[in-house]
């Protein structure tokens, strides 16, 4: 058993700074009185599980950490999905307490309303603390089982490596629904260290907030080059950088080194709590993606990487639990240093903007169009976002272009979307019948739908 990060917190510094919102602060001692009354609420509903969908607000910290005191399991459902995507995953996850933009939910801010609060007790740490959705290779969405351990234990790798503490402060503009938003919260809550938190990225205040004394923060590629277009200087308060979420460009985190920000190259997956390699501070070339984190053991076999230790998910929600190593599907080495090299995500991911789109999961969609016969979805390098997908679609008819678009807008969050429809008279194949990629790419080529 393990104590509350928020109630040790409150206990040993209560007047340390816990959480920033929206120009209010809030000490230990408030979010502890916050998460108590959360707490209270969720015991009168007797609810075994919560599902919430929400953008970043303060109530889903106070909401994140009374689960786990409540022993209640809490699924956080990405609030950019299309409003077509939710029924699926709520049938998946089966009779829970409906938190934010659902159908039929209870307002996150009424929700603790009045409620008596509740006194923290000891955590489990074998006890489901989230369950996060993730498409697998396949599309079809999983729901990954982190336990109240694997994520204290990833909060406790991730302070070691950045070398935080009581007096940092930490900007999260990464959304709480994701599993780094989430990490960072505990992390935090771990160090007793400041949340800074944001309703989502804008570069001006992420600049505002890392240029007068936030300690840490959390990027992806596309975010930091974007903070780079808005400052090009940074003060020597700013400890550490984490850039993650798919391919970064060795110079974009050389730029941004030569600005002041001691960037970290990292990789992650949902179902290892976030982190599992990262560089460390003093260093960092951004040439791999660093060393695994305290208590994270990596390996490669036939080029695949795999990974376990104590930040692994239980399993999946309805499937066998994880033992032994996890397969990620992703492909990489190990260089002399014992660093990770990572070479391609997973089969046919694509990484846009920071969020992973499954072109299984955008197939499927764009099928249900009464005139599409086949299609398939390719990565489509661009700018700003990294990757958009490019689909090549045989129809029965001509198809506008835009009515392709809206089809799969109806159906899918606007990231999954592609940004480009290209009309062909047939997908290639290969010997055994399979639709071969390769050949697709280079037809796509041709055609200068993608560049060569």
């Amino acid at each position: 058993m393990t104590e509350c990060p928020v109630a040790r917190a409150a206990r040993l510094r209560p007047e340390g700074p816990a959480l920033a919102w929206n120009g209010s602060a809030w000490t230990y001692r408030d979010l502890d009185a916050h998460v108590r009354t959360w707490h209270g609420a969720l015991a009168a509903r007797g609810a075994r599980r919560a599902v919430v969908r929400s953008e970043n607000r303060p109530e889903l910290v106070a909401l994140l950490h009374a689960t786990a005191r409540a022993g209640v399991e809490l699924a956080l459902l990405n609030a950019r999905l299309a409003d077509a995507e939710i029924p699926a995953l709520l049938d998946r996850l089966g009779p829970a307490l409906l938190l934010g933009a659902l159908p039929g939910a209870t307002p996150l801010e009424a929700f603790a309303a009045g409620a008596r609060p509740a006194e923290p007790g000891q955590l489990d740490p074998a006890r489901v603390h989230t369950l996060l959705f993730t498409s697998g290779t396949t599309g079809r969405p999983k729901a990954a089982k982190l336990s109240v351990g694997a994520h204290q234990a990833s909060a406790r790798a991730s302070i070691e490596t950045l070398r935080m503490d009581a007096a940092s402060s930490y900007l999260c503009n990464l959304p709480l629904f994701h599993v780094g938003g989430i990490a960072t919260a505990v992390r935090c809550a771990v160090a007793g260290a400041r949340l800074v938190l944001h309703s989502g990225f804008d570069a001006v205040a992420a600049a505002e907030a890392l240029g007068s004394g936030v300690t840490h923060a959390s990027l992806v590629a596309t975010t930091l080059q974007r903070l780079l277009e808005v400052r090009d200087r940074f003060p020597g308060t700013v400890r550490a950088v984490l850039v993650g979420g798919g391919p970064v460009p060795p110079e974009l985190l050389a730029r941004a080194r030569a600005a002041g920000l001691p960037v970290l190259h990292t990789y992650g997956l949902t179902e290892a709590a976030s982190q599992v390699t990262a560089e460390r501070p003093g260093d960092a070339d951004g040439a791999t993606a660093g060393w695994p984190l305290p208590g994270t053991e990596v390996r490669i076999v036939e080029g695949e990487i795999e990974v376990r230790g104590a930040t692994m998910m239980l399993g999946y929600l309805g499937e066998p639990p994880l033992t032994g190593w996890y397969r990620t599907g992703d492909l990489g080495e190990l260089d002399a240093r014992g660093r990770l090299v990572v070479h391609a995500r997973r089969s046919d991911l694509i990484v846009s903007g920071g969020e992973n789109v499954y072109p299984a999961e955008v197939e499927a969609a764009l099928r249900a169009h009464p005139d599409v016969v086949e299609c398939a979805v390719l990565p489509w390098p661009d700018e700003h976002l990294g990757q958009v997908g490019c689909a090549a679609v045989v129809v029965r008819r001509p198809v506008a272009e835009c009515d392709l678009r809206e089809h799969c807008r109806a159906r899918l969050a606007g990231f999954k979307v592609p940004r480009r429809f290209v009309l062909v008279d047939a997908l290639p194949r290969n010997a055994g019948g399979k639709m071969d990629r390769a050949a697709l790419r280079g037809l796509l080529q041709r055609l200068r739908a993608i560049p060569a």
